[in-house]
């Protein structure tokens, strides 16, 4: 009984790890930290929280371009290929339509970390009740994974403005405000959470894989060599192959769920971008849904069209990943936080 609580608390700490460090589809979707009773006394949690937004700012923003080529790919219905994409939108906008979209990006990471802190706490309590036992660690991880989904439901909004930002023409939106206005004047609230299933259903196979994976390749390590710890090098090792292997298997959900996103772009009386998702048909409805995307991109795409954009996805995960931690440990010194 005792190897089968090992084991679990090896599964969350390593499905914490991953999500954190290499989740795409959900990069938004990572647990929250466990603060300890000190640090919520002394306030010290709010440093924490404040030194992992400006690490995530910092981040986003340099791979930004990768990522605006990736949502352009992602919504691409012919091959088309990094280096036309590129051209295509240094043309179309020059160099500064390269960050596109990254400030609702920027703007949604402290409200979304604040959100996810204070649903974790409340339903740690919710749980635990009037006890003021310690949590088993399988309690802790449904508290963390439903308080990224319950901060994912509040901040999915964001996360449409981002991809209609990040394909909007020049002159087609003047900012944030703006594109959530004609948002909802001509399209109604409900485009504002398009793609949310594919989304949240993209998180389980990514976990599940990722989790598998990287365990299998630790455990296989560790049995062939003289080791009780694996070495940081092998650990990124692992961590990489599983990430890759996860994202390969759920990266089609996150690709549909884009273009569930886009699809508002397209139906605007605006001209949508180049090569976009042509505008919907009357009596086309199944192509307004999870599936109907699905079917329509092996039907007329095949099983390539549910990879596009996958390699600026791939490329922008270590310098994502490596400028995250520099920044993050130089923010935590400023603001006083010891890294653990």
């Amino acid at each position: 009984m005792a190897v089968a609580g090992d084991v679990l608390e090896d599964f969350i700490v390593i499905f914490r790890e991953m999500m954190n460090r290499y989740l795409d589809i959900g990069e938004d979707m990572n647990v929250p930290d466990d603060f300890t009773p000190t640090e919520l006394q002394s306030g010290m949690w709010w440093r924490h929280l404040a030194a992992g937004g400006v690490a995530g700012a910092v981040s986003r923003t340099c791979t930004a371009p990768l990522d605006r080529i990736k949502v352009f790919l992602q919504v691409q219905t012919q091959k088309t290929g990094i280096s036309d994409s590129l051209r295509y939108m240094l043309r179309e906008g020059g160099l500064r339509s390269m960050w596109r979209g990254n400030g609702i990006n920027v703007l949604k990471i402290a409200p979304e970390s604040a959100l996810k802190f204070a649903a974790y706490e409340k339903i740690k309590r919710l749980i635990r009740g009037d006890d003021k036992r310690q949590m088993t660690i399988g309690e802790r991880f449904i508290a963390g994974a439903a308080a990224g989904g319950i901060s994912q439901t509040v901040i999915y909004p964001m996360e449409v403005l981002k991809t209609r930002l990040a394909l909007r023409k020049t002159g087609q939106y003047t900012g944030i405000v703006d594109a959530a206005k004609k948002i909802y004047v001509h399209e109604g609230v409900r485009s504002f959470y398009r793609g949310y299933i594919p989304n949240m259903l993209g998180i389980i196979p990514y976990a599940g894989i990722d989790l598998a994976v990287y365990e299998t390749l630790k455990k296989k390590y560790l049995s062939s060599h003289n080791t009780e710890q694996p070495s940081f090098l092998v650990l990124l090792a692992c961590g990489s192959a599983s990430s890759t292997l996860g994202q390969v298997c759920s990266y089609p959900l996150a690709l549909v769920r884009t273009r569930l996103q886009a699809q508002v772009v397209a139906k605007s009386k605006q001209s949508p971008p180049m090569g976009a998702i042509p505008l919907k048909q009357a009596g086309a409805a199944n192509d307004d849904n999870m599936m109907g995307v699905f079917r329509k991109i092996l039907r007329t795409e095949g099983i390539c069209g549910l990879y596009r954009g996958i390699t600026p996805n791939f490329i922008k995960v270590l310098p994502a990943v490596s400028i995250s931690y520099v920044v993050y440990e130089y923010s935590s010194r400023c603001l006083g936080v010891n890294m653990t």
